[in-house]
């Protein structure tokens, strides 16, 4: 992977919030393509409930600024930054005080889904998209993990359709187990139709279920990696009728050699 340009986008990431299945893979995966000589960058989001006294986080003033429409509303972008400990690695946050200043990530403290999670959703794959405009920094790869990035393939391959920045990036995503019941706001649909979205490429999110918002992520990427040794059979299904190339179940301590093959074989060519 030397010299390759990989973007991480994840919904969570180690060592900024416990460990799971997706923050653990979040962590490890741009980890072993930096010891490869690779180039890595990693987006999330800014949850209210990271510590940043403790992981020294940094606003960084000349990518912050602009405004993301998001459902007809001006909503102000903020970013961050933090270098994880003896990794050399660092870290983008994409911030709003709207957002992401509750102290926690995608429920309230009954296990309730927070209503505007799908405008989250929205504003953080189009702050991670902007970003990186400004950044100026072409990625080979795209390597999407957990359902709050999940837009992220739909908006680069729709409404980022003629950003040349992109042209030549693949976008890779990572399928879990871990969902959630239920759905997010039904008017989901709307919101993205609104930034012109063909109906079309969003018709399953009539219904945002988690299984329908990781069908419509696997229909706007180039290829797939199973990231749950048990995924739901919707979704097993969905992906080997797919036709697109799909890694296998690998575990933590033994996914390196097999990532960096897919990498460089089934999504580089």
């Amino acid at each position: 992977m030397k010299d390759k340009r990989i973007l991480y986008v994840s919904s969570e990431v180690v060592p900024y919030l416990p460990e799971t299945e997706i923050s653990s893979m979040s962590f490890e995966t741009p980890r072993m393509v930096n010891q490869q000589g690779g180039q890595i960058r990693i987006f999330m989001p800014r949850y209210g409930n990271i510590n940043e006294r403790r992981h020294q986080l940094h606003e960084v003033i000349r990518l912050s600024g602009i405004n993301l429409v998001v459902n007809d509303l001006d909503m102000p972008l903020i970013i961050k930054v933090a270098s994880i400990p003896k990794e050399r690695i660092q870290v983008y946050f994409i911030d709003n005080d709207e957002y992401f200043k509750r102290k926690a990530t995608l429920t309230d403290e009954d296990g309730k889904l927070f209503e505007d999670n799908d405008e989250r959703a929205i504003f953080f794959a189009k702050g991670v998209i902007e970003t990186v405009k400004k950044l100026n920094w072409s990625p080979d790869i795209i390597h999407v993990h957990g359902w709050l990035a999940s837009l992220l393939p739909l908006y680069l391959k729709q409404f980022y359709k003629d950003e040349p920045l992109f042209n030549e990036s693949k976008i890779v995503t990572s399928i879990y187990k871990s969902g959630f019941e239920n759905t997010l706001n039904p008017d989901l649909i709307k919101k993205i139709q609104f930034d012109n979205i063909e109906e079309d490429k969003i018709k399953l999110l009539a219904k945002p279920t988690y299984n329908n918002l990781m069908k419509v992520a696997i229909d706007s990427s180039d290829a797939l990696i199973v990231g749950s040794e048990d995924l739901p059979e919707e979704l097993t299904t969905y992906l080997s009728q797919s036709k697109k190339p799909v890694l296998d179940y690998h575990a933590k301590d033994e996914f390196s050699e097999a990532y960096t093959n897919f990498y460089t074989t089934s999504v580089l060519g």
